[in-house]
């Protein structure tokens, strides 16, 4: 049997569609882990400024804590100017320098406290951006899942679905990025292009049996 004869090897290389939505997919899972890893990030920044803000509220109490014994002092020392006997003199210079350092405790102790309540904002804030990526990452993994279900039943109107979910997952992840808070609106176009979708596919089904 000669060469010009012998049949052409089978193709192996897939029809498009199959090859458009696996690039798709690896793009979705390629974002869906980068912000995934960015809401971690943001987590353990969270983390760490609730340790700082409890650090410094407990630094603010021990100062408190002082601005209490002094006063206790600065009253016996006030206590004492008035009894009989005593060097007056002593104990009203006494009750000054313990009103001043109860001054020099009272601002560190409302600095400590302004710090520490800071660090709490600042936690809140690292915490929403958190749930923010976790949601953008959440929307990429259901993308992936509707591209996968698009390949096995060869639906396109599932891979329009598809890019509507993970671009709904981009505009979540943008505004956590530009720390900005998404009103209830954002997901307004996403909602109706879905809609859209599905009933240009319900019209396409209406029509195969009006024909039929």
């Amino acid at each position: 049997m000669s060469m010009s004869t012998l049949p052409a090897p089978a193709s192996r290389g897939g029809d498009g569609f199959a090859g458009k939505v696996a690039v798709l997919i690896a793009i979705l899972a390629t974002i869906g882990t980068l912000f995934g890893f960015i809401g971690n990030s943001s987590y353990n920044e969270a983390a760490l400024l609730k340790n700082s803000a409890a650090i410094d509220k407990t630094s603010a109490a021990n100062a408190w804590n002082h601005y209490q014994a002094k006063s206790n002092k600065q009253n016996l020392a006030e206590l004492a100017t008035n009894l009989p006997g005593v060097d007056h003199v002593h104990y009203r210079a006494e009750v000054l320098r313990y009103q001043q350092e109860k001054d020099e405790i009272r601002v560190e102790a409302e600095r400590w406290e302004a710090s520490s309540a800071a660090f709490s904002a600042r936690s809140e804030e690292a915490l929403h951006r958190h749930r923010q990526w976790s949601l953008a990452s959440v929307a990429q993994q259901i993308a992936i899942s509707l591209a996968a279900v698009a390949l096995l039943a060869r639906r396109t109107w599932l891979l329009g679905a598809t890019v509507t979910v993970a671009a709904f997952g981009l505009v979540i992840g943008a505004f956590a990025w530009l720390h900005v808070e998404p009103t209830p609106l954002v997901a307004a176009p996403f909602v109706a292009a879905l809609g859209a979708i599905l009933g240009v596919e319900l019209l396409k089904g209406l029509g195969r049996r009006t024909r039929g």
